[in-house]
């Protein structure tokens, strides 16, 4: 499902406009995102937690030459879906 699809079936569920709905989901994904930027999580109860994580600088290898290369730190956005999720998905 895209965003597109995701939209049209919030909008079925919700009965509210095309308009609305792709402004909610923008605002839910910007604030989401803005709270990760700043360090911090969000729990959504039932669905999820949205996190950011640190890794550190590490060595590779290019994949094309074998040639040894280092890796720089950054930050990696992580989602853990909650028991009540799994449980769903697993009936």
């Amino acid at each position: 499902m895209n965003r597109t699809e995701l939209i049209d079936q919030v909008r079925l569920k919700t009965g509210k406009s095309k308009k609305d709905v792709e402004e909610i989901l923008t605002a839910f994904i910007e604030t989401i995102s803005e709270e990760l930027d700043k360090g911090n999580k969000v729990s959504l109860a039932g669905f999820g937690t949205f996190e950011v994580l640190h890794r550190t600088a590490r060595s590779g290898r290019n994949p094309q030459t074998g040639e040894p290369i280092m890796i720089s730190e950054g930050k990696i956005p992580k989602f853990r879906a909650s028991k009540r999720l799994k449980r769903q998905l697993n009936q």
